[in-house]
């Protein structure tokens, strides 16, 4: 039985992103505390799919392809090639590999076609931590140079607190055009007005699973706020495209080593969280570096 959840987002970062990982990651400091309900967001070893969000579709005729949205589409790959030779690098010794960062070993495929550095958000619209962090990892995309881009990679792998449906829904967003103008709407949408709620958001723990919002209630939101057609939506949502999506990013984020969210990927290379960097703004220093050292070849 899950025990009383902590207020504050120290304690939020601090069991998101620590309860499985390195011993260098329980040594680093967190980022600032602010009021937030809270719960452990680790991956299990393995996470079954909730058949209520994964159910097939027999082929993918009614998925739409994606319209240039930044949230992880191929909308940079035509980008021009990096000139090692522009990028600003300096290895000052601040940032070490085992410590704050973590080099992926051999190095995995990347999220996306794009030709620019490819700085992935591993998170989930169900994850409180990822909730508390998101104006950070909004900052964080802001502050990227030119050869850099930000995508995300939204996880599954808590079934016991709706992941996967979020998941879908984050992919049938993407496929409509939508997931990048609604990001931070479907933050608010479940954690503030409760609209796509799988928490009460009175007692800071999870609702009875008939109570949780399924994918029908997402095709009602984004018709309502972005004019999506509901029908549309849930028939992108039940698209073999959309499962495959699900699939391939469950396969990714075991490839990558992801222990929790929000967890950070660096052009399937390097993997760091807001705990071993050392705090928020540590954190989008670190991603730019990381950027740059792989921007220049080092």
């Amino acid at each position: 039985m899950r025990k009383a959840l902590p207020i504050l987002i120290c304690s939020l970062f601090l069991a998101a992103c620590g309860s499985h990982s390195s011993d260098a990651d329980k040594a680093a400091s967190a980022p600032t505390p602010a009021a937030a309900p809270s719960a452990p967001a680790s991956a299990p070893a393995a996470s079954p799919a909730m058949s209520s969000s994964a159910t097939p579709a027999a082929s993918d005729s009614a998925a739409a392809p994606s319209s240039g949205d930044d949230t992880g589409s191929d909308s940079a790959s035509t980008a021009p090639a990096i000139d090692p030779s522009k990028v600003d690098f300096k290895d000052t010794g601040k940032w070490v590999a085992g410590k704050n960062y973590f080099v992926i070993s051999p190095a995995q495929p990347k999220v996306t076609s794009t030709n620019k550095v490819e700085v992935v958000e591993i998170f989930s619209w169900g994850c409180p931590a990822c909730n508390a962090a998101h104006p950070l990892v909004d900052s964080m995309r802001k502050s990227l140079p030119d050869y850099a881009t930000m995508v995300y990679l939204p996880a599954a792998f808590r079934p016991d607190e709706n992941w996967v449906v979020y998941q879908r829904a984050f992919y049938t967003a993407q496929a409509l055009g939508v997931a990048r103008k609604s990001y931070d709407a479907v933050f608010d949408a479940a954690w503030k007005s409760g609209e796509l709620a799988t928490y009460d958001l009175s007692t800071g723990r999870p609702k009875s699973r008939d109570e949780w919002p399924g994918i029908d209630a997402f095709a009602k939101f984004f018709a309502k706020h972005y004019g999506v057609n509901e029908q549309q939506f849930l028939g992108v949502a039940k698209s073999f495209s959309i499962n495959t999506k699900m699939k391939r990013a469950d396969e990714l984020l075991k490839a990558y080593g992801v222990p929790s969210t929000p967890t950070f990927v660096v052009d399937g290379k390097y993997r760091f969280d807001f705990r071993s960097a050392g705090g928020g703004p540590q954190a989008i220093e670190l991603a730019k570096w990381l950027a740059a050292k792989e921007a220049s070849g080092h």
